[in-house]
């Protein structure tokens, strides 16, 4: 089995170091998936996705972009 940081390794960091996601609608939220920190919203992905894979995998690549501004990985 591969574990979840291997195939997400953006996602993983973001969640250790950095804030927290949220997969799922609410009332609040416009977005099904979003990554947040301490000040607020950092990334939210599409009102629908066809699968969470898909949501997980545009989450990916916002994360990698947004740490990759911050340098919190190489470009």
């Amino acid at each position: 089995m591969t574990k979840f940081s291997s195939i997400y390794p953006n996602i993983a960091a973001w969640t250790e170091f950095h804030g927290w996601i949220e997969i799922g609608q609410d009332d609040d939220a416009q977005s099904f998936v979003r990554a947040l920190d301490m000040g607020g919203m950092v990334w939210e992905g599409k009102s629908k996705y066809k699968t969470v894979d898909a949501a997980l995998d545009d989450l990916e690549s916002a994360l990698e972009k947004i740490l990759r501004r911050l340098g919190k990985i190489s470009p």
